[in-house]
């Protein structure tokens, strides 16, 4: 069971290496990943007590201040967005789609996790990185009223870490787009 949730990002890949296993080193956490993501950048995802967390985020974020894109940490993290950071699958096709597009992966966790506290939302997809240059997207169905208040929330705090690209609110996507996502 994930405690917290921390993501950093970096942009070189022999720098991630290095920060991956410093922050192993650094606090008693489990890597749940440490990947090359696009375009050249390393991502770091990590878990464990909020405490040994949040000190192995400060320690990389200290340490190689130069290379840190972007990092977070989330004490408890909604089930959705776990379930939707390691699943291939899709989400439920159901009533309005809104998307959260932002510039690094660890704002698209963070934004689709207070998506998801906000509103009666559920989490379609959340891609991040890979094939994305780097990107981060997350798209949430429901309701029309919940769509656009969790889309609100989410790139409401990608705004305010200077990461949100842009959003979207379609109140009834046809079934061809469905079919294409």
């Amino acid at each position: 069971m994930y405690k917290a949730i921390g993501v950093i990002e970096l942009k070189s890949i022999p720098k991630g290496v290095e920060a991956a296993d410093a922050a192993l080193k650094s606090a008693n956490i489990d890597m749940v990943s440490a990947h090359p993501a696009c375009p050249g950048k390393y991502e770091i995802i990590l878990t464990g007590s909020i405490s040994n967390v949040s000190a192995a985020v400060s320690h990389i974020n200290s340490k190689f201040d130069g290379y840190v894109i972007d990092s977070s940490v989330m004490g408890t993290i909604d089930e959705q967005v776990i379930a939707a950071l390691f699943s291939t699958g899709e989400g439920e096709r159901c009533g309005s789609l809104g998307l959260i597009e932002t510039f690094s992966a660890a704002s698209a966790i963070k934004a689709a996790d207070l998506a998801v506290k906000t509103a009666k939302v559920k989490i379609y997809d959340l891609r991040v990185s890979r094939g994305m240059g780097g990107k981060g997207v997350v798209m949430l169905t429901g309701d029309i009223g919940d769509v656009s208040a969790a889309v609100e929330a989410g790139a409401e705090y990608a705004k305010g870490v200077a990461s949100l690209s842009s959003t979207a609110v379609i109140a009834a996507p046809h079934e061809d787009l469905w079919s294409q996502m």
